[in-house]
């Protein structure tokens, strides 16, 4: 994985990106593709604030050992920091195996549908 794909749509818009992956797997088509779906523009922007994208950016470089050794190394309180790194966990955007941390990620892309409505 090297590139994941941010969206801002509907549930409904999930789900046909799901079952247009499934279809292609089917047909015996290659699907290498992440996504990540939010349900409006502001929680994308509140998710991906500039602090944690440096985040996210420095843990791509450098897989940290853990959140404290990330705090040091991003000069940032270790509580801010923390709350950073579960917002992110929780979004899909940084992995954890154990309590090692990293963002596979070379690229992250935002969608915005100007349709939707958010």
């Amino acid at each position: 994985m090297n590139k994941i794909q941010l969206n801002v749509g509907s549930l409904a818009d999930m789900g046909q990106r799901f079952t247009s992956a499934w279809h292609r797997a089917e047909r015996g088509e290659p699907v290498d593709e992440s996504h990540i779906t939010f349900l409006d523009a502001q929680t994308l922007l509140d998710t991906l604030s500039p602090r944690r994208l440096a985040l996210l950016r420095h843990v791509h470089r450098q897989p940290a050992r853990n959140v404290r050794e990330l705090a040091q190394a991003l000069g940032r309180d270790y509580k801010n920091v923390h709350g950073d790194v579960a917002v992110l966990e929780a979004a899909g955007l940084l992995l954890r195996k154990g309590r090692q941390l990293s963002a596979p990620w070379s690229e992250v892309q935002a969608t915005v549908s100007l349709g939707s409505g958010t």
